[in-house]
């Protein structure tokens, strides 16, 4: 994920033009000069964690436009502002350094946020250098988010404290103006064995003279200047930093490096070495990397997040070798989408659905694992059916930022989708052309979905006004659906000739849809087929008899499908209207299943969800919900309660025994053993049964803690507390993807 300053500053911007307009101030003139005000920040600023203070100073050099009244920067209203100094710069470069007049405005819709407003005086100077004196403290722990997937980044706009340091533009930590563009020199004074990583490229410490820095024993940090960015972002920690020079198979240099704690510095080479493969695969595809760095970067909270030249990780994933393609190779990607070529939230978020496409996805075509790739697209597309209900959905063009997983869902995956159905539509070549073009077009500016559209129109020679109109601008997806499927042999001619009709509910898409034909010999042929209208007909000839048809199987379209004809899993439990959890039996008050049940209270309470799941404890069969998704907690002395609605709900699937679990006719016994299984509910479509099931409470506390993380799986069986089997079961057959042909054996000639 990468951080945008833009979201933040649309209320700020909002307030400051209805006050420019009170004032009379609001030409066109002055708001576009406002919008790119800074052009450089030189900052020297001094942390005390133990205490949360900051003292920052921040000479600000603006570019200047005719008929400017005033500047008015933003600043955490948790910081006081001291003194404001400068003026502007005279023939000679130099800056006079007079005291200058200053007022601090606030606005009730952001009582966070304060705004630094300094009259200006016309002159025909181009340039002014102003200082700003502030200090305060930045104090805003860590907290578990809003959502019931636990594993997921913490809540915060900024922290100073004892356990680490994090300040970004969410932080408001420096002056600054809405949609700035600029480049940064900085200075940090911390104490001795503390240690800091930015995005500038390099770095020097000394200790601090006792002139500068308010309190002794403290360690001066100066990084040269940065390439111009949205914004600034600074960790600081007691890292223990290791570097490497590196050159890429494309003949670049970059400076590779980790900040790690001390007790996870071993794993230093192993993410340099990662992070090298995936600079080498990124370059080849997307063009040079945009800075000279890239650092891993160890957080004291949960985090996965992109900055320009490095990543801000948390610990708990640090830990668990977080290198694949959807961890550090989705933040290396934002070095060029995001960090590189920046959006403004405010104005469509695009960087988020291209990078998981380039990323998340495309890596898996990239090393050639095409069953890995094809997983990818249909957890894509699963995840966008479970989470976006078609009364919930709005178009990708909408996404600003991700607050839950139904944005997750529009602005990362079905945009992934969408960047997959625009390469099948233009191609490869047409398509990475635009890719590289896009990069190298817009590299340190911002660009919108029209910059996007018009470089893809440019690369591929047609107008795709239809495209994005239809895949960002509109919600929704297609439905498509086999209505018939029929054969005959063929005239005059060995072989069979296939009948196929698609249809498709309103609103109307334009899609290639995919369709795979088994015959009776056990080969297998795909057909693609161009929808366009409401029902679309196609007549393939085929050399043997066709018995099934199977819609989309490679999942290359993003497309509506039921619930209960997806693979069943917890997260149907999660995104289900109606929810019960049930705790089967008695169970101590100590067990770690009633944790459980209160985290979830707990977590609904936070999201302020009117309809709540139901919470049954000491439960029984006839206990068991008429409607919605179960989440049933159980071990040994809650078998008579939950053996009868496994035989009604998973069927031959799953047996409690007397000493574990049979799964699909395979046994895991002893005391260590523990599951989560999930399968739909005979009686309810749509609905599941989720059992958590352990043979003692120690077996299930592991499991209990990180219960959503297995969001995704069919069944997940530990021993020890670690996974020993998981897997997937099918969905109920879709009478809308699949349908056995119909063959009429003559053929009747009129």
């Amino acid at each position: 994920m990468v951080i945008s300053k833009a979201f933040r500053f649309s209320l700020v911007l909002l307030a400051t033009t209805i006050l420019q307009a009170e004032l009379g101030l609001c030409d066109e003139h002055q708001y576009q000069s406002y919008d790119s005000v800074i052009q450089h920040h030189d900052l020297f600023v001094q942390l005390h964690p133990e205490t949360h203070e900051l003292i920052g100073q921040d000479r600000i050099t603006l570019k200047l436009s005719e008929r400017q009244p005033a500047i008015r920067l933003s600043l955490s209203s948790t910081l006081a502002v001291q003194r404001v100094t400068g003026g502007l710069d005279d023939s000679t470069g130099r800056a006079s350094d007079q005291a200058l007049a200053f007022s601090i405005e606030y606005d009730k819709d952001s009582p966070q946020t304060q705004r630094i407003v300094v009259p200006l005086v016309s002159a025909s100077a181009k340039t002014m250098t102003i200082g700003i004196t502030y200090q305060g403290v930045i104090d805003d722990p860590p907290r578990e988010p809003r959502h019931l997937r636990f594993v997921t980044p913490s809540e915060t706009a900024g922290h100073i404290g004892p356990e680490g340091i994090y300040l970004s533009s969410e932080s408001q930590w420096y002056p600054d103006s809405p949609s700035s563009l600029s480049t940064y020199s900085l200075r940090v004074a911390l104490p001795a064995d503390w240690t800091a990583a930015t995005q500038a490229a390099t770095y020097n410490t000394a200790a601090c003279s006792p002139d500068m820095c308010y309190l002794p024993n403290m360690t001066l940090i100066k990084w040269n200047p940065t390439k111009p960015s949205e914004a600034l972002t600074l960790a600081a920690n007691r890292f223990v930093v290791k570097q490497r020079s590196w050159v890429a198979r494309s003949g670049q240099p970059v400076q590779l490096a980790t900040y790690l704690f001390p007790e996870h510095a071993y794993l230093a080479d192993e993410y340099l070495d990662a992070t090298g493969r995936y600079l080498d695969a990124y370059i080849k595809v997307l063009g040079p990397y945009p800075f000279e760095t890239f650092a891993v970067v160890e957080n004291f909270f949960s985090s996965g997040l992109g900055m320009p030249a490095f990543t801000l990780l948390g610990s708990a994933i640090i830990k668990r070798h977080y290198v694949q393609p959807y961890a550090l190779g989705h933040e290396i990607v934002h070095s060029w989408i995001g960090n590189g070529v920046f959006n403004q939230t405010d104005k469509g978020n695009w960087v988020e659905g291209l990078t998981t496409y380039l990323a998340n996805y495309y890596w898996y075509e990239l090393t050639g694992e095409a069953d890995q790739a094809r997983d990818q697209r249909r957890q894509f597309v699963r995840s966008y059916n479970l989470y976006v209900p078609a009364d919930r959905d709005y178009p990708v063009s909408r996404f600003m930022q991700k607050h839950d997983e139904r944005d997750n869902a529009i602005g990362y995956q079905k945009a992934a989708m969408t960047f997959h159905l625009l390469r099948q539509e233009i191609g490869d070549q047409a398509f990475w052309q635009g890719i590289q073009r896009l990069i190298a077009g817009h590299l340190g500016r911002h660009a919108e979905w029209r910059d996007i559209e018009l470089v893809f129109n440019e690369t591929s020679g047609r107008n795709l006004d239809w495209f994005f109109k239809q895949w960002i601008n509109r919600g929704g997806v297609p439905s498509p659906a086999l209505s018939h499927a029929g054969a005959h042999p063929a005239d005059e001619a060995a072989g069979f000739d296939l009948d196929v009709r698609l249809t498709q509910g309103e609103p109307l898409f334009r899609f290639p849809v995919q369709l795979q034909v088994r015959m009776d010999d056990g080969r297998e042929h795909m057909l693609e087929i161009p929808m366009t209208d409401a029902a679309q007909s196609a007549t393939v000839r085929l050399s043997s008899r066709p018995i099934a048809v199977r819609l989309d199987p490679e999942t290359m379209l993003i497309r509506r499908i039921p619930r209960q004809s997806l693979p069943p899993t917890l997260n149907h439990y999660v995104t289900d209207a109606r929810r019960t959890v049930m705790i089967a039996g008695s169970v101590p008050s100590s067990h770690p299943y009633q944790e459980v049940v209160e985290r979830i209270v707990a977590q609904e309470n936070r999201k302020g969800e009117a309809d709540r799941a139901a919470i049954v404890r000491n439960g029984t069969a006839e206990l068991f919900p008429a409607e919605g998704s179960v989440l049933l907690l159980g071990n040994l002395g809650g078998r008579e309660v939950i053996q009868p609605l496994l035989a009604t709900h998973c069927r031959q699937r799953v047996h409690l025994t007397d000493t574990g679990v049979s799964i699909d006719g395979d046994n895991y016994d002893g005391s260590e053993t523990a599951v989560i299984l999930t399968c739909h509910r005979a009686d309810r479509p749509g609905s599941v049964l989720s059992l958590v099931y352990s043979a003692t409470p120690e077996a299930a506390f592991t499991v209990s803690r990180l219960l959503f993380f297995y969001g995704w799986n069919s069944f997940v069986v530990f021993k020890n507390g670690s996974v020993v089997r998981r897997g997937e079961w099918p969905g109920e057959p879709d009478s809308t993807g699949k349908m056995e042909v119909f063959v009429e054996e003559r053929r009747v000639i009129r």
